[in-house]
């Protein structure tokens, strides 16, 4: 008799938060003093690829956690960093929600691969089928989620666009507009857009997603809108946002916040409690949620996926290559 044995982080379905949180989304907004009175804005609406978005994303039990339960919806689009529209969590909804349109949407892909790729996000989704996983994220501010992405594996993508011997890596790029994002403008010390990048058997692992959506519904616009990276392992800035281009690459990409400062954000930036960030411990972790803002939890190496990771990294000194 074969016998499964489901990983130690599998969670049934039925512990999915459902969207009810999301229902209540402005008494946490007045809380959180930003309601804008009128405004479907302050709503956090899904605003995703629409056209290409099944009804129902059958959740893949094989990835999803068992320790902790998903964060409510309305701190999952409601506490957000996204500085090309502003510094202030609380406030991205409101200003990634004025005017910036997410659909159409096109994502290309180049570099290094057998023929480049002009798609359109709705026709991908379609394409590639969508499955919802239930993943923690961390921060780098050591603060953590759990949230339940609906997408698809990165390897599916990687794999139409045939990359060649040459590709070693993956360049991650979001987009650029400064009439729709103000941030852009405002913090112009920073090398936009937003790049990041991945070594390609990082891209090519079992759980690397790109996530088109959160709790079944389409991925609103602060959340990274119509197309965002999650890799859960690493500090949330790599899980880029609103993606506009991939490219395959045979050297080692820089990257936006590790050019910004290299001592604080290096280019793997696996989560890792041994090493502190220069200003503030990476051994706990703030638990965003419903009565339990200031709890703190132990981070766990590869934010506990490391039995699905850590071979990525054998041989490899994890504090100097962080």
């Amino acid at each position: 008799m074969l016998i499964k044995k489901r990983p130690d982080w599998h969670l049934p379905e039925t512990a999915v938060t459902d969207e009810k949180d999301y229902n209540h989304r402005r008494e946490f907004i007045k809380k959180a003093g930003i309601m804008y009175a009128g405004s479907s804005v302050a709503a956090g609406v899904a605003t995703g690829a629409t056209a290409g978005f099944p009804e129902k994303p059958n959740v893949n039990r094989k990835y999803v956690v068992t320790d902790r339960k998903p964060t409510p919806y309305k701190y999952v689009t409601g506490y957000n960093n996204f500085y090309e529209f502003t510094t202030d969590k609380y406030l991205v909804r409101h200003f990634a929600n004025q005017g910036w349109k997410t659909e159409p949407w096109t994502l290309k892909v180049g570099g290094h691969v057998e023929k480049e790729l002009t798609l359109d996000v709705n026709d991908l989704c379609k394409e590639m089928g969508i499955e919802m996983r239930v993943y923690r994220f961390r921060c780098v501010e050591a603060w953590s989620m759990v949230i339940p992405w609906d997408g698809f594996p990165l390897s599916k993508l990687i794999k139409k666009a045939q990359p060649t011997s040459k590709a070693k890596y993956v360049k991650f790029t979001t987009f650029m507009d400064e009439k729709a994002a103000p941030g852009f403008k405002r913090y112009n010390n920073y090398d936009w857009p937003y790049t990041e990048g991945l070594r390609l058997d990082e891209a090519n692992n079992e759980l690397t997603f790109l996530a088109v959506g959160t709790f079944g519904k389409p991925m609103p616009n602060q959340n990274g809108a119509p197309i965002r990276l999650v890799v859960p392992w690493k500090y949330g800035f790599k899980s880029i946002k609103s993606l506009v281009r991939i490219d395959f690459t045979e050297e080692q990409p820089k990257t936006l916040w590790n050019s910004a400062a290299p001592a604080e954000y290096g280019f793997y930036s696996n989560v890792n409690p041994k090493v502190p960030h220069p200003r503030w411990s990476q051994a706990t972790e703030r638990v965003i949620g419903e009565g339990a803002l200031a709890d703190r939890i132990p981070t766990l190496m590869f934010n506990g996926y490391e039995k699905q990771v850590a071979a990525l990294y054998k041989g490899m000194d994890l504090v100097k290559n962080f």
